[in-house]
């Protein structure tokens, strides 16, 4: 089960019937608590550089691991002692990959470094250095902002930071442009994709300082992925709220509300079929397919040596087409890489427009055509042929502000696309089909 928050966040402010009403003039209200990152000011100036260096920079942890501590991870033990501090675990194995970072004066530089009870352990925080990536002129949805954080509103199609063939157009571009934040840079893996054994939630992102000159990488390294402030991911065709971290405080605090399950989230897709039982909770390890490694398969249980504990929490909410499709509410217990997307597969419902994991056009119409009359197959041919995505929103994020402590909760309607597709399957649902009047599950 997840774990709780140290109080009970808010009840879902806005119900979903009123999340699937076409946006309205939301503006003024999103951008009420909208503050201005530059300032023309010479002493905000100084502020804004001493904060990209980061102001943990040089802090110096020198302590004995207390005796009797099984063997622990150099970067886990660290990271425990300065977390506190606004230092994030990112940060530390930068320190330790810098040479920063000693046991019993010995240098060291594996993150995955064991230390045990009794060991002196000597570190040096790293300095921040400059980003590379480029700012853009992108328009960003910002649904709350202030010093600290940044939630956004993010469209399909935007790839959420710069990887090889995305350079541009993606959200941290737009970040940059809009707001100066810390910098973090991130290593791609090699490719054999190993992870750390203990490593935070795939889609958190954990960040590496850039201490590395173009001609210091590994040549097992491809590139640098560029991932300002950058707390969580979503896919590229995943719409919906995403957390930015405006300084390195904030970051680590949300990281680890993140690893602990804490933060509130909640999607909304549309799939191929039902589920059956209606709602319930799967519980399936993922790891990367074997026979395609730009997607992950879910195998029920846990313990699998190549695969990561995942949970997720499912509900229908209505019913299409006779049960050719369904709108299904999604609240995760854990956060892995396609984590919805390889457990709607697993349960026999993959996610309309999801190419990848069968959710496919052809299989769509052959759920749904059969059960619609007849007078709206060529309509609804012709829309679900529009849709290039899969159809999965992130409706609602809740968090407790890294700087006040107050519990923030945010909620967005889905997109056109997704709109325009949910009430198209609406309209050609007959009304007999309606378990309670208007297709809602109960």
């Amino acid at each position: 089960m997840a774990a709780a928050t140290a109080s009970s966040p808010p009840a879902f402010a806005i119900t979903l019937s009123a999340l699937l009403r076409r946006r309205t003039n939301q503006t003024n209200r999103l951008r009420a608590t909208h503050t201005r990152c530059f300032s023309s000011d010479a002493s905000a100036e100084a502020a804004e550089q001493q904060s990209r260096r980061g102001g943990q920079g040089g802090t110096r942890l020198e302590e004995a691991v207390p005796a009797g501590e099984g063997r622990l991870r150099i970067d886990a033990w660290i990271s425990s002692r300065l977390g506190s501090g606004g230092v994030s675990r990112a940060r530390v194995q930068a320190s330790i990959r810098a040479g920063l970072v000693a046991v019993n004066g010995r240098p060291i530089s594996k993150v995955s470094h064991m230390v045990k009870g009794g060991d002196l352990v000597s570190c040096t925080v790293s300095e921040l250095q400059p980003l590379r990536a480029e700012a853009e002129d992108i328009p960003l949805d910002i649904v709350y902002e202030d010093d600290h954080v940044l939630v956004v509103n993010k469209p399909p199609h935007m790839v959420v930071h710069p990887a090889p063939g995305n350079a541009n157009g993606t959200l941290v571009n737009a970040i940059l442009h809009h707001c100066r934040i810390s910098t973090f840079t991130c290593l791609a893996r090699n490719s054999t994709g190993d992870e750390c054994p203990d490593s935070s939630d795939d889609d958190i992102d954990v960040f590496d300082v850039d201490q590395f000159t173009a001609d210091e990488v590994s040549s097992e390294v491809r590139e640098a992925l560029v991932r300002p402030g950058i707390v969580h991911r979503l896919d590229k065709g995943t719409s919906g709220l995403l957390v930015v971290a405006k300084d390195e405080h904030s970051h680590a605090q949300l990281a680890e509300q993140f690893k602990l399950h804490t933060i509130r989230r909640v999607y909304i897709s549309l799939t191929c079929g039902v589920p059956d039982p209606s709602s319930g909770r799967i519980e399936a390890s993922i790891g990367r397919d074997p026979n395609n490694r730009l997607r992950m398969i879910a195998i029920p249980g846990s313990g699998h040596r190549y695969a990561r504990h995942a949970a997720s929490r499912y509900k229908v909410k209505e019913i299409f087409a006779g049960g050719g499709s369904a709108l299904v509410e999604w609240r995760l217990e854990t956060g892995r890489t396609h984590q919805i997307r390889a457990h709607a597969k697993l349960l026999g419902i993959p996610l309309l427009g999801d190419e990848t994991y069968g959710g496919t056009k052809s299989m769509a119409l052959s759920l749904m055509r059969p059960r619609i009359p007849s007078r709206y197959h060529s309509d609804l041919s012709t829309l679900i042929s529009k849709v290039d995505r899969p159809c999965l929103h992130a409706a609602l994020l809740g968090f407790i502000h890294p700087h006040s402590g107050k519990i923030l909760e945010f909620t967005c309607p889905p997109p056109d696309d997704f709109a325009e597709v949910l009430n198209e399957l609406r309209r050609v649902t007959p009304s007999s089909d309606d378990s309670n009047g208007n297709g809602v599950a109960q």
